[in-house]
């Protein structure tokens, strides 16, 4: 499996320091059961953040700390490892029963044919994941096959990891274990790929702007 998309090297910073808020770090730890390349990311930044803080006295950290461990994670991009980091200790998706990564199954089991999901619009379904998180909503969306997500804009950051099949927008396509990384310039309108559709987990700190009347009039009832 080879993966294309990947989350902002922000959050990898965030996720690596322990101090990303519930709902994204579920996006990352479920990514990070995809991508050898992510999880080398969070092991530079855990290393070189530790030798930086192992080495603090009592004078500040020097201001090219940052820019240093940003080298650091840029430079595990341009090498594919061989082998995923020993400390994840979950194990690839395709060895598991379920497609959900461990990660997710801790919230919502690992069946998702037995999720009560709700209608969101003719084939699409969602299933909102309950946390402790009021900074960011995780759901997961169920797309039947060529079916279209309703055109929407955002009004802050959304992550999006394929879990599941595979969908396009005007950006790209995204295939299980992609994670798309969006901000609020974009506007899109995800069509689920042909075959058996497309299962996502989605993660937003903002309510969506819809473009269809429908959408908004129900948006607040399916709180999206």
């Amino acid at each position: 499996m080879t993966i294309l998309h990947h989350p902002g090297d922000d959050l990898v910073l965030g996720y690596a320091a322990g101090s990303l808020a519930e709902s994204w770090s579920i996006a990352i730890a479920a990514h990070l059961t995809y991508c050898p390349i992510c999880r080398l990311k969070v092991e530079a930044a855990e290393n070189v953040g530790g030798s930086l803080l192992g080495g603090l006295d009592a004078e500040a950290m020097a201001p090219s700390a940052l820019d240093l461990l940003l080298t650091q994670i840029k430079g595990v991009e341009q090498n594919e490892p061989e082998k995923p980091r020993a400390s994840i200790k979950e194990s690839s998706p395709s060895k598991q029963l379920s497609i959900l990564p461990s990660a997710l199954q801790s919230y919502i089991g690992n069946d998702v044919d037995a999720l009560p999901w709700q209608r969101l619009k003719n084939d699409v379904f969602q299933y909102l994941i309950e946390t402790n998180d009021y900074e960011a909503k995780a759901r997961i969306l169920r797309i039947k096959a060529g079916r279209p997500v309703p055109s929407h804009g955002h009004r802050g950051r959304e992550l999006t990891l394929v879990l599941s099949g595979s969908f396009e927008d005007e950006l790209s396509k995204f295939s299980t274990g992609d994670l798309q990384d969006v901000a609020e310039e974009t506007v899109h309108k995800p069509v689920a790929a042909s075959g058996d559709g497309c299962i996502c987990l989605a993660v937003k700190d903002a309510p969506l702007q819809f473009k269809e009347l429908i959408p908004r009039i129900l948006q607040p009832v399916l709180n999206i």
